[in-house]
């Protein structure tokens, strides 16, 4: 395994972990709210029409601003070796997961670690636990 410098970006990468800090710290004070996509999708799809706005508005934040950004930096090009079959079997054990722990990478690890929920601290060690177990089996095994 070798490190593309050219790819590798600490400062962005350090500005998009504080956006993404601050906007977590705005949903929770402004809103009460967690910023779990999840979550946020999950009650979206519940058909609640008093909590419809904020997560819309979320989550087309999510979609709108890589398309903003590419109107004034390209993005890099994305190359996906799996098949179809693959990607929808991992979505659908990735939707599974998000249900039986409760939520999803961005609400137990952003925002549950900064509430020093221990649920939340045992949640993110799992999720990167296997994680990298699971990449280091298929690299091993079928690379």
């Amino acid at each position: 395994m070798s490190l593309n410098f050219a790819q590798f970006t600490p400062g962005l990468s350090f500005s998009g972990g504080i956006l993404i800090g601050l906007a977590a710290i705005m949903l929770v004070l402004f809103c009460g709210r967690i910023a779990g996509i999840s979550g946020i999708l999950g009650g979206l799809l519940q058909r609640k029409k008093n909590d419809r706005s904020w997560r819309v508005a979320f989550l087309a934040g999510i979609i709108i601003a890589p398309v903003l950004y590419d109107l004034l930096h390209p993005l890099p090009e994305i190359t996906v070796t799996a098949s179809w079959p693959a990607i929808i079997i991992a979505g659908l054990l990735v939707g599974m997961g998000t249900h039986i722990g409760s939520g999803c990478t961005s609400g137990h690890g952003v925002c549950g670690l900064s509430r020093l929920s221990l649920r939340s601290l045992v949640a993110t060690l799992i999720f990167m636990v296997v994680g990298f177990v699971t990449t280091t089996v298929l690299n091993y095994w079928f690379l």
